[in-house]
């Protein structure tokens, strides 16, 4: 597929037909590289997508008790090797 460069105030730029963002999957933001002459287009990588709704489906299976809670965690290393001043 041919595309042109346009124009857009003192940059220039390309339209993308929405049926390549479509197979690609881009919707939002994307990040720009040059490599050996041409320039990829990438979607930004979100690492944390997907984390709330995981957290809900935590919520919901009582899975998200706290894990270090209140209980004290004592070792005899603790008593032996520590000097408390």
């Amino acid at each position: 597929m041919r595309a042109s460069i346009i124009k857009i105030g003192n940059s220039q730029g390309v339209r993308i037909p929405k049926p390549l963002l479509d197979q690609s999957g881009i919707t939002d933001d994307v990040e720009l590289e040059v490599e050996k002459s041409q320039i990829i287009i990438r979607p930004i990588l979100r690492p944390r997508e997907g984390w709330d709704n995981a957290f809900k489906a935590m919520s919901q299976n009582k899975d998200d008790d706290l894990l270090d809670g209140n209980e004290v965690i004592s070792h005899s290393w603790d008593e032996e090797e520590w000097q408390w001043k």
